[in-house]
């Protein structure tokens, strides 16, 4: 029988509060026995030491009777699980035991198992309750070796080891694991090369048919990116049925519908039981409603942080305090049917906003079309960076790495003088050549760009009179409120690409004097270039542009010179 691991009725689940693990055809016998060693473990930090059948959450138990109760004919048919469950969920102390569990449960001589924390504190604090519960426990002190000073546990009877690291590099060096635990996959996301980190893992791992491996994480602090996001995203796909060949990974995602987050009703305390599996053990919702109103106190930024960590609320475009207002309806005003291709065929006059900054910047471009048949402005947003700024801007550059797989970001090579400028004034060509870009003030850039791009421009058929120069700052006031107000209206739509998601989650909108300025919200660390080119398009489409005037024969693909 096959193990299909989405989870449709995910909603109704989580309402009820019932289990988020499909029916799955387990080896019962092998899957009660492990519950059964995970439920006699104790609680080495607590008073009276309680065992897990009690102080556990029964999500915790879905973990382990699904990892060792899928152990079919020798292979592991769950082989990895994604879960996201919010804080106050004994996460840490919950992959102790299964790391515990799973060295008990285990087979194979001298077998490696790891643990891995994002940080020395909660690497630190994973070993210590696994060392404790061993220590809680006769059979279990004259089993396992613990050696404090390496944080391993090894297993006097088959040598199997458990370690327990701090995640960096060179955590798989020299590894094949037949477990592993990663504990707050969110934190490590903006690590730079995290993804080949897990890559590494699924390698080590591929050698042995039994191997496990799990990835425990609270919702991020900021919008998801890097390898957090790539995981989060394949993981909702599973449980909603859009990934179903070759599936290896059940998702286990204490998350509010979408709607919930977005309408705000995950505000309501009525609900908050849907996504803390763990309640009763030992916090309630009224702790949870105290902590809630103190933040509350400190702000809406304090408390939309709260939100994403305790409730697992995503962070997204309208989750920061000084946020630019279209913001809040980007997301609305999605069209997945627009490509460039297509605004250019839909749109009867096009202009195109250009913002470029240092080596280390984004290029952005926006081709901002007018629909001929609705009056609608539909936009298109490309972007060009530098090898450089992935090794400048670290934090950053699995973000952008991940953009530029999904087609919005071009990472030139530092061996290619002059791409992004050549790549653009290529796309402004072809769209010149048919006749969309006015013949005045159709092209829309900063005054102080760079002049290699007007000549690279001029070389390719654009004129002095196409060439626009934008003010920028607080002069872009009228093009910010006007985008605001068509966003509102829905006369403004675009392509609703995750990188532009990314960008205005990066914007922060000032008030100075009568006059509003876009800034960003970690000066140096994050990117609106994009933006920015957008607000020079849709400046130049306020002058009510038309069409290049075009002869009968071009538009019959005949010019006579």
């Amino acid at each position: 029988m096959p193990f299909d691991f989405a989870c449709p009725d995910w909603e109704r689940r989580l309402e009820a509060g019932e289990s988020l693990v499909p029916d799955l055809p387990l080896d019962k016998e092998e899957a009660d026995r492990a519950v059964g060693i995970f439920n006699r473990l104790r609680l080495p930090d607590v008073p009276g030491m309680p065992t897990l059948d009690v102080a556990a959450g029964e999500w915790q138990r879905d973990i382990v009777r699904c990892l060792f109760g899928s152990l079919i004919d020798g292979k592991r048919m769950v082989p990895e699980i994604l879960a996201l469950v919010p804080k106050k969920n004994s996460k840490t102390t919950g992959g102790a035991a299964m790391s515990i569990t799973a060295l008990l449960m285990n087979e194979r001589p001298r077998a490696e198992f790891i643990y891995v924390g994002p940080t020395q504190e909660i690497a630190d604090l994973a070993f210590q309750q696994a060392a404790g519960m061993i220590e809680c426990d006769q059979y279990l002190t004259d089993r396992f070796h613990v050696q404090h000073s390496r944080k391993t546990i090894i297993d006097r009877l088959n040598k199997a080891k458990l370690k327990v690291k701090t995640f960096d590099m060179k955590v798989m060096t020299g590894s094949r694991p037949v477990f592993v635990l990663l504990d707050e996959l969110h934190l490590m996301a903006t690590i730079n090369g995290a993804d080949r980190v897990i890559r590494q893992i699924r390698g080590g791992m591929m050698s042995s048919p039994e191997a496990m491996f799990v990835m425990i994480t609270t919702q991020s602090d900021i919008p998801p990116e890097g390898v957090f996001k790539t995981e989060l995203m394949y993981a909702r796909g599973v449980r909603d049925g859009i990934y179903t060949k070759s599936v290896k990974m059940l998702p286990i995602l204490y998350e509010f519908p979408f709607a919930m987050q977005k309408d705000g009703t995950w505000k309501n305390p009525e609900y908050w039981h849907m996504v803390h599996p763990n309640l009763g053990r030992p916090f309630t919702v009224a702790d949870l409603i105290e902590d809630y109103e103190n933040e509350q106190d400190k702000g809406e930024e304090a408390m939309r942080l709260w939100a994403s960590q305790h409730l697992n609320v995503q962070i997204g475009l309208a989750m920061h305090l000084d946020r630019w207002l279209g913001a809040d309806y980007w997301e609305d005003r999605t069209d997945l049917e627009l490509s460039l291709d297509v605004i250019l065929d839909r749109s009867d006059v096009v202009t195109v906003g250009i913002d470029a900054g240092g080596l280390d910047d984004l290029f952005g471009l926006c081709v901002l079309g007018r629909c001929k048949k609705t009056g609608n402005w539909l936009a298109w947003y490309h972007a060009w960076c530098w090898e450089v700024t992935l090794k400048r801007r670290k934090s950053i550059s699995q973000a952008l790495e991940q953009f530029a797989k999904e087609g919005d970001l071009t990472i030139c090579k530092d061996g290619s003088p002059d791409q992004d400028i050549k790549d653009v004034a290529a796309i402004i060509s072809n769209i010149n050549k048919r006749g969309l870009i006015p013949e005045e003030d159709g092209i829309g850039l900063d005054p102080r760009m760079v002049s290699d791009l007007v000549k690279i421009l001029k070389e390719n058929g654009i004129t002095d009179e196409q060439l626009c120069g934008v003010p920028q700052g607080t002069k872009l006031s009228s093009a910010i409120w006007g985008m605001e107000r068509k966003l509102k209206d829905k006369r403004f739509w675009h392509c609703g690409r995750p990188m532009m998601n990314w960008v205005l989650g990066n914007a922060k909108a000032e008030q100075r004097g009568n006059s509003i300025y876009i800034s960003k919200q970690n000066a140096g660390k994050t990117k609106i270039d994009p933006l920015i080119a957008g607000f020079d398009a849709f400046e130049l489409m306020t002058h009510d542009p038309q069409p290049a005037s075009r002869s009968i024969y071009e538009t019959r693909g005949i010019r006579s010179i």
